[in-house]
């Protein structure tokens, strides 16, 4: 394989990592902000159970009947264990972003190597091209001198 072929399929290497690269961390943006809405659910079911029936009340105000504070507590436990839920599927969410997080570290250090092999090539062509140039320039100058000294 030449030198050029080599370049040309390095490049198409490190184009379809930096692809790749680009694909999970759109994924993870995705992932973050599902992230963020199970976190302000759990928020906001939070606030709801804790601000709701007798203690969410001013101190002053009347007690609640027995099956009124039945309801209430019936209502509160409930929130709390829709929280609860949430709360376990955030982790869960979590987990599978950290594992994201690690897929994307290891794409774009995949990247970042042929990046780095694919400059040695180029360089190691270009090197190679300049030296051929200085021959031939070399060659020119030689026949140029020999030619004038002939005369």
């Amino acid at each position: 394989m030449s030198k050029k072929t080599t370049i040309d399929s390095l490049g198409a290497l490190v184009r379809l990592r930096g692809t790749e690269v680009e694909r999970l961390e759109t994924e993870l943006a995705k992932q973050e902000a599902t992230r963020a809405r199970y976190q302000a659910s759990v928020n906001r079911l939070v606030a709801l159970a804790e601000g709701s029936g007798a203690s969410g009340k001013p101190a002053d105000a009347r007690a609640l009947s027995p099956a009124l504070a039945v309801n209430c507590g019936n209502y509160k436990q409930a929130v709390f264990a829709l929280a609860d839920n949430h709360r376990t599927d955030l982790h869960l969410h979590e987990a599978n972003m950290a594992v994201s997080q690690r897929n994307l570290a290891q794409a774009w250090t995949k990247r970042e190597l042929l990046d780095k092999v694919l400059a040695r090539h180029e360089a190691a062509l270009a090197q190679d091209q300049e030296r051929v140039q200085r021959k031939r320039e070399d060659e020119i100058s030689t026949q140029s001198w020999l030619a004038g000294r002939d005369t």
